[in-house]
């Protein structure tokens, strides 16, 4: 007989199988002689009270043989010679609608603009080490996209958008471990999530798609309100009648493109601030209520949410036990994110800490649906000039911040180009300075400790998500005036991370094929 309960228990019994048999045989008045294996369905940390708790939801087998269920690929079948798709971009959301449209009979045709996850490593150490910004290959743009070198995370919110297992179980046939299935916020790793990322490339090659990298698009041709091709800057010209748009949230040039033809898409609120490192250990000494979080606790993440004088301040892409590192996309502008290796074992956390904004916000740029873009892209070049002109940030120690000093030196942080202490009231307008500067004390207030010179603020945290939405059909998915075009995923402002995005893509192609019928 199989039985599913719900445990509360310490984080030792969570992690000694012989301890949580104990534990469920005192739970659930099951002779411990009879319990034959104990299954973690899942697994999330409590960390509310001084005594920081696991819940678990376990299914119990009685006298009777555990099988790990297969998890495996659905039957694909060779797609060489049927109707071409073309998608634009191998992020999350465009890999995942390949791996879709072989699965319903249709010839993908991936288009991305910068290398292999492999040979895209050169370019990220060219950025760290030589301060040289590569356009299409970085820590944006490659296969696998953003999230590739930039964490993993696999954690949504977005449960309402479709089947966030079934992603999770691909990447699991792909590769991933199972515990991403079990952990309430599931993590992949920057050093583990590329060859996953391989392997899905090769499976779409395998079944007759194409991936086609260091192919940049130049051009979306449209006739008559209906896609009609994509040339690219090698000349290249490729006759379609459908697109899936899955360029990204940093894809400047596309919003740019779109724009100049005439094509709607709206500027978007999003959010922007700054990136902020601390030692782990007091991260943890503050969360977990203890001076060593022992060996049963992984490092400790946080979240916090305020609001400070009307507008949100909340924490973004927090990775505990990570690094900072430098996004920037083009030459002569300086971005900040995070990203945690598979075992979170560096010794710092850091977390974006962004404020909300709104569409009143950009009003110095006007009524273009490219204002939000156009203020983001400002905050990123003058943080570049105060920086230094390289790809070293402006930075300033958290308490110096708050009190509007210019911090006397700094420490070395993660972020390996470099940083350079400046005041950042240079870098922001005045509300984004004013809100970070209360926000952090209110911060202060709720998790003691977090105030401190001992945390270093690097500016600025820019990419949150798209500055753009490209508006599309409800039902359909397809562009409210273009028939072909399907946006798709974070740049189209349909997702907000890895899972969302590889929903977003999935969805995309099921309604172009559905169309095609």
């Amino acid at each position: 007989m199989k039985y599913r309960f719900q445990l509360r228990v310490t984080p030792e019994a969570a992690s000694k199988k012989e301890w949580l048999l104990r534990e469920v045989s005192r739970n659930s008045d099951i002779p411990k002689a009879d319990i034959s294996h104990v299954e973690i369905v899942k697994r999330s940390i409590d960390a509310r009270q001084k005594a920081v708790k696991v819940n678990l939801q376990v299914d119990v087998y009685v006298k009777e043989n555990f099988k790990s269920e297969p998890i495996e690929l659905p039957i694909y079948r060779n797609v060489a010679t049927e109707e071409e798709i073309f998608i634009i971009g191998a992020g999350p959301a465009g890999l995942f609608a390949a791996l879709r449209c072989i699965e319903l009979g249709k010839k993908p045709v991936l288009i991305e603009r910068g290398k292999d996850v492999r040979t895209r490593r050169r370019d990220l150490k060219a950025l760290n080490i030589e301060h040289i910004v590569n356009e299409d290959s970085n820590y944006c743009f490659g296969e696998g996209g953003a999230g590739t070198y930039s964490d993993g995370k696999l954690y949504t919110r977005s449960k309402k958008r479709g089947d966030v297992n079934r992603i999770l179980k691909l990447l699991v046939a792909f590769g991933a471990t199972r515990e991403i299935l079990v952990d309430a916020h599931p993590h992949i790793g920057t050093n583990k999530l590329p060859a996953i990322i391989a392997s899905i490339r090769e499976k779409i090659i395998e079944y007759g798609g194409e991936v086609l990298f260091e192919t940049r698009v130049t051009d979306i041709l449209i006739e008559n309100n209906q896609i009609a091709g994509i040339k690219t800057l090698k000349g290249e010209l490729f006759k379609t009648k459908n697109i899936i748009l899955a360029t990204g949230h940093s894809a400047r040039d596309i919003f740019e493109l779109l724009h100049n033809k005439n094509v709607k898409i709206e500027a978007k609120p999003f959010a922007l601030g700054v990136r902020v490192e601390h030692p782990q250990q007091l991260i943890d000494k503050i969360q977990y209520k203890c001076d060593d979080r022992g060996d049963f606790l992984p490092p400790s993440p946080y979240s916090i949410v305020k609001q400070i004088n009307g507008r949100g301040m909340y924490s973004f892409c927090m990775c505990p036990g990570g690094v900072i590192a430098p996004c920037a996309t083009s030459p002569g502008e300086v971005v900040t994110n995070g990203w945690s290796p598979s075992k979170r074992d560096q010794g710092t956390a850091n977390s974006g800490i962004v404020v909300e904004l709104r569409l009143p916000d950009f009003q110095q740029y006007g009524s273009s649906p490219l204002a939000g873009m156009y203020f983001q892209k400002s905050i990123e070049q003058t943080a570049w000039r105060i920086g230094g002109e390289t790809q070293r940030v402006p930075a300033q120690r958290l308490m110096d911040f708050t009190q509007g000093k210019i911090s006397a030196n700094l420490p070395e942080t993660s972020y390996k180009p470099g940083v350079t202490s400046a005041d950042l009231k240079e870098v922001f307008p005045r509300f984004i300075h004013n809100t970070l500067q209360q926000g952090f004390k209110e911060f202060g207030k709720t998790m003691h400790g977090y105030l401190t010179n001992e945390a270093v603020v690097h500016a600025p945290e820019s990419r949150t998500s798209s500055p753009v939405r490209i508006p599309r059909d409800p039902k359909t998915l397809e562009h409210i005036q273009i028939k072909g075009l399907f946006p798709c995923g974070e740049g189209a402002g349909y997702a907000g991370g890895i899972i969302s995005a590889a929903i977003d893509g999935e969805k995309c192609i099921e309604s172009c094929v559905a169309l095609l019928s």
